[in-house]
C-alpha cells in the first residue's frame, strides 16, 4: 500500500479520473450483460448502478479541480456514495448466500415507484426479493453483487486515502 501513497500525493486528480473511467467501464459492462447477454437487473442492482453513476460523476468533476478543499469535499462525497453502494451490494450478497425461504420475484424498481409511495419503496428495495437472491452470472466464483461490493470498497479506500492526504497537506 505504501507504493500508492507517493502517487496519491502527486496525482490525486489522475486517481479521480481513473475512478471515473473505471466506473464508466463497469457501467458499460453492466449494460452489456443486460442488453446483449439478457440478464435483467433486480431493484438492488439498479440502486447499485445509480450509486456507480454518482461515483463516476463526482470523481469526474473532482478530476477537474485541484484545490485542497475540492479534493477533500470530493473524497468525502465519494466515500459516502461508495459506502452506500457497498452496503447495498453487501446486502444483496448476503441475500444470495442466504436466500429467503419464500422466493417471490417482485416488481421491478420502476413498477414499485409508480405504484407505491417512496416511503414504502425504499424498504421494499432493501428487503430484496427472489430475483435479488438469484445468481445469474459469476466470474472467478464471485457474483455481480460480490464484485460490485469489492469495487465500492476499492473506491472508498482510494477516496479515504485522498482525503487523509488532503488533510495532512
Amino acid at each position: 500500500m505504501n507504493f500508492l501513497i507517493p502517487w496519491v500525493d502527486s496525482h490525486p486528480r489522475r486517481l479521480f479520473a481513473l475512478i471515473s473511467l473505471g466506473c464508466a467501464a463497469l457501467l458499460a459492462f453492466g449494460l452489456y450483460l443486460q442488453h446483449v447477454v439478457g440478464l435483467e437487473p433486480c431493484p438492488m442492482c439498479i440502486v447499485q448502478r445509480y450509486a456507480m453513476v454518482l461515483v463516476a460523476l463526482v470523481a469526474g468533476l473532482a478530476a477537474t479541480r485541484s484545490s485542497r478543499g475540492a479534493l477533500l469535499a470530493s473524497s468525502v462525497a465519494l466515500l459516502l456514495i461508495a459506502g452506500f453502494g457497498g452496503f447495498v451490494a453487501a446486502r444483496q450478497s448476503w441475500l444470495q448466500w442466504y436466500p429467503p425461504e419464500v422466493l417471490s420475484c417482485g416488481r421491478d424498481l420502476y413498477g414499485m415507484i409508480e405504484n407505491f409511495p417512496l416511503q414504502r419503496v425504499i424498504p421494499m428495495v432493501f428487503k430484496g426479493s427472489g430475483d435479488c437472491a438469484a445468481v445469474d452470472w459469476t466470474f472467478l466464483g464471485g457474483s455481480i453483487a460480490n464484485w460490485s461490493f469489492l469495487s465500492f470498497c476499492a473506491i472508498a479506500l482510494a477516496a479515504l486515502l485522498i482525503a487523509v492526504r488532503a488533510v495532512r497537506r
